[in-house]
């Protein structure tokens, strides 16, 4: 069973002037393509080719790099384009608003520690919202890691991620992570979070 990379859910440039055209293109046509193209050739004639993503990410630590890495790419990414929506830039509101309050305080204090948790990812990597035994939990993770796979030190189920890899933000924003994740908060899809969080 071969992966394939689904259409972004909305157009390269909607998501402008926050993330521009030119990184959705290569973020999503180059990068997250070459995940999905890996992983199937890594997965070509082995004894997980028959797996979902699912099931393979939730025994990372039992199957090999290039499967972790790339079937880890292939899950960040996707779930990272349905966390994104043109025009909304609003705050979450309903009972993610009020899990958010009991967590941390307000919707700033969760996005000031939300920043920190992606800023102080050494290198590549993710932040990420989880439940956590039924709390909500900010955690990052390394690489293409989550916090589904067995391997990851917090544990959770994701209601939100965003990719601070370099590539996810360098031409607009160069060095500045900083910049990029306070920017992230315009197009952030809290519908979707919500209806994550509801599940979880």
């Amino acid at each position: 069973m071969a992966f394939t990379l689904a259409p972004l859910p909305y157009s390269h440039d909607a998501l402008e002037p926050y993330i521009d055209t030119l990184t959705m293109q290569i973020h999503h046509g180059k990068h997250h393509q070459a995940y999905v193209d890996n992983l199937n050739k890594a997965l070509a004639g082995s004894e997980h080719e028959s797996k979902t993503l699912e099931q393979l990410i939730a025994h990372a630590g039992a199957i090999s790099a290039p499967v972790r890495n790339n079937g880890g790419g292939h899950w960040n990414h996707t779930f990272f384009w349905e966390s994104l929506l043109p025009g909304v830039g609003s705050a979450p509101s309903g009972k993610l608003a009020a899990a958010i309050d009991q967590a941390f305080g307000s919707f700033d204090e969760f996005k000031t520690k939300f920043a920190a948790g992606g800023v102080g990812r050494f290198g590549s990597g993710w932040v990420w919202l989880i439940v956590h035994e039924g709390k909500l939990v900010i955690s990052s993770t390394p690489n293409q890691d989550n916090p589904l796979m067995d391997v990851a030190e917090v544990k959770g189920t994701p209601v939100l991620g965003v990719d601070v890899w370099e590539h996810a933000y360098y031409l607009k924003y160069q060095n500045k992570r900083p910049d990029y994740l306070a920017a992230i908060w315009n197009v952030i899809n809290w519908d979707k979070v919500a209806k994550r969080f509801e599940e979880a």
